[in-house]
């Protein structure tokens, strides 16, 4: 009589193996669906009470802002003191990413799409153009910008 005890086992590990594989990739995929909700909940924050408003829950302590022709803007008091001084009332901001992508630990990301300014009052869009979001999850298991740039001029 044969025993297939070590034939058994090196079932069992490959199995375990695949198993974990697959729990790794369900929770990135959900990870990166969960960054792309977190985007779209800062621009609808923008709808209902501002650009101004929504940038500053978005924004990590140590984010940075990148903008044509000025230097980077780096961290959060940085950003809300230039945030604060541009006022949000005459025009609307939204965005919408086109991608997300989380790292395999789940604690960086990124999104990318387009964003438009429509002014309030005409009710036209007045401007539009593309943007990019680095984001890292705090503490409390939030996503925060970390890094935010904008390209204007997207026909």
């Amino acid at each position: 009589m044969k025993v297939y005890l070590p034939q058994n086992i090196y079932t069992m590990i490959v199995l375990c193996i695949l198993i974990f594989s697959s729990c790794v990739k369900k929770t990135i995929r959900n990870e990166t669906k969960e960054l792309a909700d977190a985007d779209r909940y800062y621009s609808r924050l923008s709808v209902e009470k501002g650009r101004n408003f929504a940038f500053l829950a978005m924004f990590d302590s140590a984010g940075v802002t990148l903008a044509p022709h000025r230097l980077p803007i780096e961290g959060y008091k940085e950003i809300k003191k230039q945030i604060l001084s541009q006022s949000d009332r005459d025009y609307t901001l939204t965005w919408e990413p086109m991608f997300a992508k989380v790292a395999a630990s789940g604690e960086l990301g990124y999104t990318y799409g387009t964003y438009k300014l429509t002014d309030k009052v005409k009710k036209i869009i007045t401007d539009r153009g593309t943007y990019t979001t680095f984001w890292q999850k705090d503490a409390q298991g939030h996503w925060k910008a970390l890094m935010d740039t904008g390209n204007e001029g997207l026909k």
